[in-house]
């Protein structure tokens, strides 16, 4: 009877603990290695950075980002339901896009930390946020617990915005260019697909 006892005071502990796959704890680990790795460069850049806009959106997106790796901690380390859920990222940036591309001086890597610059810091971040979106949408398709997979899934969004954010800035000062493809061809690519007729509507 003791032995019984001894043996169900060791499982029922477990049970939260080994409700984790070995491909997910792994995935996730890198997930979150991408969130500090970003809040660490976060803090090397803040000093660096010159326009004040740009400011504002690193510091709003380090709250946010901050919050999300504590979200995702909670969530490994207890397996339950966080008590803080994942929010909705509301970017102040508007959707408007310049398109084309006009002339500009050929880029390289900087050779010293004073050359830092807000088109260096922005291009970072968004290398950083896109890093980040692409580990977290891998968690989400490995992982077997429902908890840790919906918080990766509903986090996955709010990446996307901020990385969208920081090329909007970037857009705007030029520092990120769109190319466009001839007015024939877009055509042509859009509409080179047909819809299904179904019974459904939109």
């Amino acid at each position: 009877m003791l032995n019984e006892n001894k043996q169900q005071e060791t499982t029922a502990p477990l049970a939260n603990q080994q409700s984790f796959g070995g491909h997910e704890l792994l995935d996730a680990h890198e997930a979150i290695g991408t969130i500090i790795g970003t809040l660490d460069h976060f803090i090397l850049y803040s000093s660096y950075v010159q326009d004040q806009e740009l400011t504002s959106i690193l510091n709003r997106q380090k709250e946010f980002l901050t919050q999300m790796y504590n979200t995702i901690v909670n969530t490994l380390t207890s397996g339950q339901v966080p008590n803080i859920k994942t929010q909705v990222y509301e970017m102040v940036e508007n959707h408007h896009s310049t398109y084309g591309m006009s002339q500009s001086a050929p880029k390289s890597p900087i050779q010293t930390p004073n050359e830092l610059n807000d088109e260096c810091i922005s291009s970072a971040i968004l290398g950083h946020l896109k890093a980040i979106s692409t580990g977290f949408t891998t968690t989400a398709l490995e992982a077997t617990n429902p908890i840790l997979r919906r918080i990766f899934a509903d986090s996955i969004p709010n990446t996307i915005e901020m990385a969208y954010e920081v090329y909007l800035y970037q857009n705007k000062h030029q520092y990120y260019q769109v190319p466009q493809l001839p007015v024939q061809d877009m055509q042509m690519i859009r509409n080179s697909f047909a819809p299904v007729q179904t019974g459904l509507t939109h």
